[in-house]
């Protein structure tokens, strides 16, 4: 079953005096791209979040977001006294107006804070790690219910190019006879007698530059080639984008071919569609 490249999925997990939060979000992208942010005291378990993405997500660019909440009444940032104390003594020599806030313009400069590194323990690792692929769970199934959607879509549409198809073989059968009937009657204004073996050898070559029955065939199998690898276990987004390629080509020559207004219009449908197919073709797995 297809697979959109599109997902979220957010999981919280009380530790302690903390709460740990994971945020995973994915795009579309040809290739698997990872941006992380990642509180300091889990970074050394950045190998182990890639490598659970690799081997679950396989292509698209995902955004990883790792981070902890204080619950409790101690904050792990703390005041640089020294360095605040530094700044505060630097601007008062500055500036002789005492009136002026030295320190809540020195708690604004840098490091004033400091955040000192807890030691992470093998259960608070185990924790996260479980809470990582938890959220990317939540990811994957995110990614198979767009995945449903699209699949649903793309046979809609499908349906509608078959229609048209079809709507196309009833107007070609007629304009094959309007072709010959409109040379006959144009022969026979001209009012000179004419060979009709030969007549009808040029006749021959002249709709054979016309013919579109290849075209419908061939146009009729990709769609059928198309909704088999739709519904294949796998996800095939790129598969599916090189069928429909072919389905464009085949269209195209059907357009070109045409010689006829309503045929025309109908070809113009079925791009239409097939663009709306590609549109989200670029979404999938």
């Amino acid at each position: 079953m297809i697979k959109s490249m599109t997902g979220f999925g957010k999981g919280e997990s009380s530790f302690e005096s903390k709460i740990i939060v994971v945020e995973i979000r994915t795009l579309n992208s040809k290739n698997l791209d990872i941006n992380s942010r990642i509180s300091y005291n889990y970074k050394e378990l950045e190998s182990e979040f890639r490598k659970e993405i690799a081997n679950s997500l396989k292509r698209g660019k995902v955004d990883i977001s790792i981070y902890e909440k204080s619950v409790g009444e101690e904050s792990p940032s703390k005041i640089n006294k020294e360095v605040v104390k530094n700044y505060v003594a630097q601007l008062k020599k500055l500036s002789k107006n005492s009136k002026i806030d030295f320190l809540s313009i020195a708690m604004r400069l840098p490091d004033t804070m400091k955040t000192e590194k807890e030691d992470v323990s093998d259960n608070e690792k185990t924790e996260v790690l479980s809470l990582f692929k938890n959220t990317l769970k939540k990811v994957i199934d995110f990614r198979s219910q767009e995945g449903r959607i699209i699949f649903d879509d793309f046979n809609n549409r499908l349906a509608l190019i078959e229609d048209d198809l079809k709507a196309i073989s009833k107007i070609d059968q007629n304009r094959v006879l309007l072709v010959k009937e409109k040379l006959k009657n144009s022969l026979g204004e001209l009012k000179i007698n004419i060979d009709e073996n030969r007549f009808e050898q040029e006749l021959i070559y002249y709709l054979e530059k016309y013919d579109i029955t290849e075209e419908k065939v061939r146009l009729n199998n990709h769609i059928n080639y198309f909704r088999e690898t739709l519904s294949s276990k796998e996800s095939n987004g790129k598969k599916l984008g090189f069928v429909l390629q072919e389905m464009g080509r085949e269209i195209n020559t059907i357009g070109s071919k045409a010689n006829d207004f309503k045929l025309q219009k109908i070809v113009v449908q079925m791009k239409d569609e097939l663009e709306k197919i590609k549109e989200q073709l670029l979404n999938l797995l």
